[in-house]
């Protein structure tokens, strides 16, 4: 029997450019390496012995599941097996040794992360943690080999199931009869305790066509690892089911191989157990029960969670207003009464997870209400996340939450009202920014340096913002700058330095580059972000929209270039008058590039900025080149960019990206390419219908290997990135493979 392999990931799907035969097992191998002999491969040894079911292993699935990790980091291993639900503990484990044997020595040989797959088991094991499932029930998406399942088609004859042929009379019968039993297979796995079925379904005379060969049974299997909730497994075996139903064809066998669930049919019988004949017309009832049954479980269980975490949530908010006598508890009634029943006329703004209002009490006391949109999925988070920030900080550089209000859907939270908007109201606009002058503008930068430097060093915890941008500061009465919006905000232990996350959020333009492509935070992507600030108040220019500045698309490669020819009086806002303000200018110039260079080590600590803006007579190094530095364009290019960006809806945010990961990745384009934006890499052309194609760069010494596909299929640092878009990417590098 020939099998086809497709490699799922996502719920999209992309055919590998080769066939694997039906000798198993099928394996998927990361790109990370451990050495021979080292510590890794000690721990991987020890941890996947033959006692890994035993040691491992879940009692209550019969010793036919394990999931474990040994070693400390960097050298931990983890591992997960699942074997088929009809096995015997015996053959589960001579399986999963099997599958351990075949990885390290011929099929993966020396890889950090494996998935290996037979009929009666898989294995997978990693230097990442895949213990574990996340909210949307799947492992660690940040491990090399991912969560990508395996799918295995049957093409022994031609044509398939002429049943699923769309020009034979019968495909409706034979579609409906795959569709009911694909949905009762996935019924009948989460009914049990196990969430393993194994069935034979048989096609009803009444059902069959007489003119089309349509088979008379499928034998069909669906499995969850045990430690996958209900409705976790429930949507994964019903992805499947999905995509067996669109993508199989009509061919006379199928599966869907992946770690913790799995589906096949076929025309034989492949499984060891005995079952029960089931007539298709007799689906549709037990078919309704079991999904009825399963559905209304599910609700329960979220409504009891959801009913728990809004007790917690309640003993949070009621908690902090117990230790705090300025911290109020606020009725949605006198919520709506203060903003006028959230009238448009009181509208301020629309922040990330909701509207603004101004509002006023009867006392007179006004106030800035942030009313999180209840369709927002993050909505909570960020709430919960700014009561127990800003509640605790008290500073003149931040803003100040009066209260809150939390009551069924609503979640708000009641600041302090600051009549003069944020910054980016007065520096980007030609008139409002000739209001403030050069004493105020350093106010500004001094009086933000100063509510960072209380949090990163002098609050009872570090703080690092995460999304310092112009659109966060506010300006009360006479201007005085106050950092706001702690939704994304993390906190740290005096002791640490950086975090690291999976989820990038912020606004590009501000992030620093190792947080922008790596998901690494610290003190000095703040500064980073602070150092954004300081240049964009001086010249009045955004950095985070697309513009020209010279032959670069960024203001910090324009500030930099500058500073090098030493004409940087031409960077500075034309409303402001140099004269008497230069020395102060070119220092918060210099300041400025010192936080934004490439390198997080170079940039100076929220301490030392500060040290810098206060005492004049300090010596300030020679900053080093900035972050995206590179990124510039030819005079010839610059309009083809900005109008392709337009089109397809690019910006500063794929610049950045895509040229920090080919630096970070030691990925070169030819000298011909080495200049042109991401914009102008899209709009190159395309390699039609294959995956890979050579073409030899303008200078005629080189070659380009283009590799085309889309954003899922991207290495690592693309996904995580580009997680919810759906960018097509073409790839270039330098090669000198092609011939």
């Amino acid at each position: 029997m020939i099998l086809t392999v497709l490699l799922i990931l996502g719920c999209c799907f992309f055919f590998l450019p080769m066939p694997m035969v039906a000798a198993q097992p099928w394996m998927i191998c990361g790109s990370s390496k451990y050495t021979a002999n080292s510590i890794y491969q000690s721990n991987l040894d020890s941890l996947l012995s033959s006692s890994f079911l035993v040691v491992s292993g879940d009692s209550s699935s019969g010793a036919l599941f394990a999931k474990g990790s040994r070693g400390a980091a960097p050298d931990t291993v983890y591992a997960v097996a699942l074997c088929r639900g009809d096995a015997n503990a015996s053959a589960c484990s001579g399986c999963v040794d099997a599958a351990y044997a075949a990885a390290t020595a011929r099929l993966c040989p020396l890889s950090k992360d494996a998935a290996v797959f037979y009929d009666e088991c898989a294995l997978r094991f990693s230097d990442e943690d895949i213990l574990n499932m996340d909210a949307f029930g799947r492992v660690n998406t940040s491990a090399a080999v991912g969560v990508a399942p395996l799918v295995l088609m049957n093409i022994t004859s031609e044509p398939m199931l002429s049943g699923w042929n769309t020009n034979i009379q019968g495909t409706k019968n034979f579609t409906q009869f795959f569709i009911k039993t694909m949905n009762y297979i996935v019924a009948q796995a989460l009914s049990t305790t196990k969430h393993y079925a194994a069935i034979r379904v048989d096609m009803d005379d009444a059902d069959a066509s007489n003119t089309v060969t349509l088979p008379r049974r499928l034998f069909c299997l669906a499995q969850c690892a045990p430690d996958l909730v209900e409705d976790i497994c429930y949507n994964c075996l019903q992805n499947f089911s999905d995509l067996a139903t669109a993508n199989f064809a009509g061919r006379q066998g199928g599966r869907i191989l992946a770690l913790r669930c799995n589906l096949r049919y076929d025309t034989d019988k492949f499984f060891a157990e005995p079952v029960a004949k089931v007539l298709v017309p007799a689906l549709v009832a037990p078919l309704l029960a079991l999904f009825l049954c399963i559905i209304a479980s599910i609700i329960l269980r979220r409504h009891i969670k959801g009913k728990t975490n809004a007790d917690e949530d309640e003993a949070l908010i009621w908690g902090l207003q117990g230790r705090s006598s300025e911290f109020t508890i606020y009725d949605f009634s006198q919520v709506l009464e203060a903003t006028d029943n959230f009238s448009e006329e009181n509208k301020l703004g629309q922040g990330g997870f909701g509207p603004v209002y101004k509002g006023r009490f009867p006392d007179g006391v006004e106030i800035a209400v942030k009313r999180l949109a209840s369709h927002s999925g993050q909505g909570l988070t960020e709430f919960k996340n700014e009561i127990q920030l800003i509640a605790k900080l008290q500073h003149t550089n931040l803003v100040r939450l009066l209260g809150c209000c939390y009551q069924g859907q609503e979640k708000i939270l009641i600041y302090e009202y600051l009549p003069n908007k944020s910054l980016d109201f007065f520096i980007f606009d030609e008139t409002r920014r000739a209001l403030i002058d050069w004493h105020k503008r350093l106010a500004i930068i001094d009086g933000i340096a100063q509510g960072l430097l209380y949090l990163h060093k002098h609050s009872r915890l570090r703080v690092i913002h995460r999304d310092l941008k112009a659109g966060n500061i506010l300006l009360d009465r006479e201007m005085n700058p106050k950092i706001a919006d702690f939704g994304l905000a993390k906190i740290f232990s005096v002791n640490d330095n950086e975090g690291n996350t999976k989820r990038i959020v912020g606004t590009y333009g501000y992030m620093a580059p190792e947080y922008a492509s790596e998901g690494l935070f610290s003190i000095k992507s703040d500064v980073f972000s602070f150092g954004v600030l300081i240049l964009e108040i001086v010249s009045g220019k955004k950095t985070s929209s697309f513009h020209r500045y010279g032959e670069f698309i960024n203001l910090l490669g324009h500030a930099w270039q500058m500073w090098k020819d030493e004409t940087w009086l031409q960077l500075v806002d034309p409303l402001l008058p140099t004269d008497s303000h230069t020395i102060e200018i070119m220092r918060c110039i210099n300041i400025a590039l010192l936080c934004v260079q490439e390198n997080a080590a170079d940039r100076p600590t929220t301490s030392e900025v500060v040290a810098m803006l206060s005492n004049e007579t300090m010596t300030l190094p020679e900053p080093k080149h900035p972050a995206f530095f590179n990124m510039r364009l030819t005079n010839e290019e610059a309009s083809t960019v900005i109008a392709a960006s337009s089109v397809n809806g690019l910006g500063v945010r794929d610049e950045v990206i895509f040229y920090s990961l080919l630096k970070k990745r030691n990925i070169s384009l030819c000298p011909s390419y080495q200049y042109l934006s991401f914009s102008t890499l899209l709009g190159l052309g395309t390699c039609g219908s294959q995956c890979y194609c050579c073409r030899r760069c303008p200078s005629g010494s080189e070659y380009v290997l283009w590799f085309q596909a889309p954003w899922w299929l991207l290495n690592l640092d693309f996904r995580r990135t580009y997680l919810n878009s759906s960018i097509i990417f073409k790839v270039l590098f330098c090669s000198n493979i092609c011939s």
